[in-house]
């Protein structure tokens, strides 16, 4: 079930943190009384990758954003402002989550994966 869609901005490129959006929030449940989550998404090559969702604890709205390994990540794969990165998540019968990360770049009208790396 996909957990999380973006298309990325300059600002989710360059700033170390993805700015997350609030509409995903539900997929990404955090502790009762803490404003952080933390988990590990797998690429497409079963990489591990640790990110941690946050959100402020004061304002109008959460404004959730997402740190951890997403700057080794942009980097390793090569995103650029324009690509797109998805998150994915698959409930287990146990009750745990798993989550997976892609990322697609837009050639041509049509969405490709760039997990190859």
């Amino acid at each position: 079930m996909e957990a999380m869609n973006k298309v990325l901005s300059n600002s989710d490129t360059a700033n170390k943190r993805l700015e997350f959006p609030v509409r995903s929030l539900p997929a990404f449940p955090m502790p009762d009384g803490q404003n952080s989550m933390e988990f590990v998404a797998f690429d497409r090559l079963q990489k591990p990758w640790k990110f941690k969702v946050s959100i402020r604890n004061e304002g109008r709205y959460p404004k959730p954003w997402l740190k951890g390994e997403w700057d080794d990540y942009v980097h390793h794969k090569g995103l650029k402002k324009g690509d797109k990165v998805i998150f994915t998540m698959d409930d287990q019968e146990n009750g745990d989550r798993i989550y997976y990360i892609r990322a697609e770049r837009k050639l041509f009208g049509f969405w490709y994966s760039i997990d190859q790396q």
